[in-house]
C-alpha cells in the first residue's frame, strides 16, 4: 500500500516537473521570439516620399528604388483642406495612378491635413478619410497596404483635436489591419507624442522662409540643433526624413533658389543619430523625382541611406 501511494505520488511529481519544464521552455521560446522581433525592428529599411498628383514612375526612378533598396513609398493620396463655403474639411488634389506600381515596394497612403482643419472636432471625418483611402486602394488594385500616415503641422491650438482625430483614425484603421504613423516636425518634439504607432521626424522645412538671406529654410543645422536635445526623451518610435529637393521662389521680382548642400544633410543626420541612434535604421528622402535624383551624387545617397 505504502509503495503504491509513493509510486502514484512520484508519478504526479514527475508530471509536475515535466509541466514546469515545458512551461520554462515555452517562456524561453517566447523571450527569444520577442528578442528576434526587436532585432527585426532594428534592421535597416529605406523609403521615399512620393508627393506628386500622378503616380507614374520613369525608368530612372525605378532604377533609384532598386539601387538604394527602397522598401516603402509614402505616397500622398490627397490633401484635406477647409472648404470656405461649408466651413468643413474636404479632400483636395487627389492623386491619380497612371503607371505600374513598383514591385516589392510597399505603398503607404499618406494624407496631408491643413492645420486649420483641426481647430475643432469634425464628426465622421476620421471614418470618411479611412474609407476613402480603402476605396482608392480597391479601385486602383493597390495591394499589400499595411499602414496609413497622417501629415499635419499641428500646433498647441490644434493639438488636442488632432490627437483625438488620430485616435479615431487609428481605431478605424486597426479594424482593417492597418497601422498608423504621423509626421513629427521639430517644434512638435516639445509636445507629448501623438497616439500613433510611430512618427517620421521631418528634417526639412526647418527654417523661416522670410529669413532666407541668413539661413536655408529647407534645412540648416543651426535650426535643428536647439531641438535635438528633445530626441532622447521623446517617447515614440521614430524614423527620419531628409530633403533632396530644391525650392524656387520669386521675391520682389527676383528668382531665389534654395538647395541644401550634401554636407548639411549629412551633418544633420549625424547630429540626430547621436541623440537618437534608432534613426539610422529607418531613412526616408523627400521626395522621389528625376530632378532630385540628379541633384546629388551617388555617394551622397549612399551616405544618407547606408551609413
Amino acid at each position: 500500500m505504502f509503495l503504491s501511494i509513493y509510486t502514484i505520488f512520484a508519478r504526479r511529481m514527475h508530471k509536475k516537473k515535466t509541466f514546469a519544464t515545458i512551461l520554462a521552455v515555452l517562456l524561453t521560446v517566447c523571450l527569444l521570439l520577442s528578442a528576434c522581433r526587436k532585432q527585426a525592428d532594428g534592421k535597416q529599411w529605406n523609403a521615399v516620399y512620393y508627393w506628386r498628383t500622378s503616380l507614374t514612375l520613369s525608368a530612372k526612378e525605378l532604377q533609384f528604388l532598386n539601387r538604394y533598396h527602397i522598401q516603402k513609398m509614402y505616397c500622398r493620396y490627397f490633401d484635406v483642406v477647409m472648404d470656405e463655403q461649408t466651413t468643413s474639411p474636404r479632400p483636395n488634389a487627389t492623386i491619380t495612378f497612371n503607371g505600374q506600381l513598383p514591385a516589392g515596394v510597399e505603398i503607404i497612403p499618406t494624407v496631408y491635413i491643413t492645420e486649420d482643419c483641426m481647430h475643432e472636432y469634425h464628426e465622421g471625418l476620421a471614418r470618411k478619410l479611412v474609407e476613402r483611402i480603402l476605396q482608392m486602394n480597391k479601385t486602383n488594385a493597390i495591394e499589400g497596404v499595411g499602414e496609413l500616415q497622417m501629415d499635419c503641422d499641428y500646433t498647441s491650438r490644434s493639438r488636442r483635436c488632432y490627437y483625438a482625430f488620430l485616435e479615431e483614425v487609428r481605431s478605424i484603421a486597426a479594424e482593417h489591419g492597418l497601422r498608423l504613423s504621423a509626421t513629427i516636425r521639430l517644434h512638435q518634439l516639445q509636445m507629448a507624442p501623438p497616439p500613433v504607432d510611430y512618427g517620421v521626424l521631418m528634417l526639412y522645412n526647418t527654417g523661416d522662409p522670410r529669413k532666407f538671406e541668413k539661413r536655408n529654410p529647407i534645412l540648416d543645422l543651426r535650426d535643428v540643433f536647439p531641438y535635438a536635445s528633445h530626441l532622447p526623451s521623446y517617447r515614440l518610435q521614430l524614423a527620419a526624413a531628409y530633403p533632396v529637393y530644391r525650392w524656387v521662389r520669386h521675391i520682389q521680382g527676383v528668382q531665389v533658389e534654395h538647395t541644401v548642400a550634401a554636407d548639411e544633410i549629412l551633418q544633420v543626420k549625424s547630429l540626430v543619430e547621436q541623440q537618437r541612434p534608432e534613426l539610422r535604421h529607418s531613412i526616408i528622402t523627400y521626395h522621389l523625382d528625376e530632378e532630385n535624383i540628379d541633384r546629388y551624387k551617388d555617394n551622397t545617397y549612399e551616405a544618407i541611406y547606408h551609413h
